[in-house]
């Protein structure tokens, strides 16, 4: 009974942080908005649609915070995915070099499209992340299966992303065209420039892949127990393995086709939300970390914008500078444990 309470009061507070968040994603920005104006515009019959302020509402702010929001929740569940499948709380996709091995193969096909002056829609996009997630993963596994300690493994991973982001940012600096500008803002991290049509795609993306998490929550769970635990529970492994590499590659292709390499959302905001409801069920993990990880990624894109608004800084400067303290924590925690364990 108590634990029934401490999940809903966990999911009604993660909900009401991002209602408040959203609010404020709204009203705030370089071009202030008031509340009350804002709720105006925000109902197309009562308000002028040719207004500056309508625009910003309607075709900025709005589909940004949308996007954000699904994006920082498919990103926390990505990171949860990965903590499950290696066992350690501090792989994600951008630790592991997914994100970097998705965000070469978008570089590269986005270079191309703009030397041959092909426009390019969402879904190559996508398909060009997924690609490069995948690659990226194939590597993680056959080092994971040569290499048993999780601290080799994670440092093999970091090595990945970097040389992944080196010709990342090789193939930019060399690209000849004017719209370079706008890929080297997107290869740092940004929720800038999305459409309602990117917003409708990432939306499909979002509920699919949530659904598709929900539906592996229950071999999830056995499988933090350990695999032979899963085996005899009846989980296909192989199955649910294969199945596991496909949603967070799926998820962090997403991701960064259209905001670019996020980092740290995928290790914090999993470790804080099973901090929040005491609890590693992925049953009540899954959906905490999507909310969790919405809110994380608004409140960040909020200070990306305002902070030294009208400059705004790249969202995985900030996403850093708030995530990684909280990784530093979980690490300390995690060792101070085990020695008083040990004693």
């Amino acid at each position: 009974m108590r634990r029934s309470r401490r999940y809903v009061l966990g999911f009604a507070g993660l909900a009401s942080l991002l209602l408040v968040l959203t609010a404020l994603n709204v009203v705030l920005g370089s071009s202030s908005v008031t509340a009350s104006e804002a709720l105006r515009l925000l109902f197309p019959g009562g308000a002028d649609v040719d207004t500056t302020a309508y625009h910003v509402i309607w075709d900025i702010r709005l589909p940004r915070l949308c996007a954000a929001a699904l994006l920082g929740g498919m990103l926390s569940v990505t990171g949860f995915c990965l903590q499950t499948f290696f066992a350690n709380p501090i792989a994600g996709p951008y630790v592991l070099g997914i994100s970097s091995g998705a965000k070469l193969v978008v570089a590269l096909t986005l270079v191309w499209s703009l030397v041959q002056g092909v426009a390019l829609g969402s879904a190559v996009l996508i398909v060009a992340a997924f690609i490069g997630a995948l690659l990226a993963m194939g590597f993680v596994l056959v080092i994971a299966g040569r290499v048993r300690n999780a601290a080799t493994l994670i440092v093999c991973g970091v090595m990945i992303g970097y040389v992944c982001s080196a010709v990342t940012d090789i193939v930019v600096a060399f690209a000849d065209d004017a719209n370079i500008v706008n890929l080297h803002t997107w290869s740092q991290g940004s929720f800038s420039g999305i459409s309602w049509d990117n917003v409708a795609v990432i939306a499909i993306v979002a509920v699919a892949a949530l659904a598709w998490s929900v539906a592996l929550s229950k071999p999830m769970g056995a499988y933090q127990l350990g695999e032979s635990y899963a085996a005899n529970a009846g989980v296909n492994i192989k199955s649910f393995r294969t199945q596991l590499v496909l949603l967070s590659s799926l998820l962090a292709a997403t991701v960064t086709a259209f905001a670019g390499p996020v980092s740290f959302v995928g290790i914090a905001v999993p470790q804080l939300v099973k901090g929040l409801f005491g609890t590693a069920r992925p049953l009540v993990v899954v959906p905490g970390a999507f909310l969790g990880g919405a809110a994380f990624c608004l409140f960040c894109d909020l200070v990306a914008r305002t902070a030294f608004a009208p400059t705004e800084l790249g969202i995985s400067t900030v996403t850093a500078v708030f995530g990684a303290p909280v990784v530093m924590w979980m690490l300390v925690s995690r060792r101070r444990g085990r020695r008083t364990h040990g004693e």
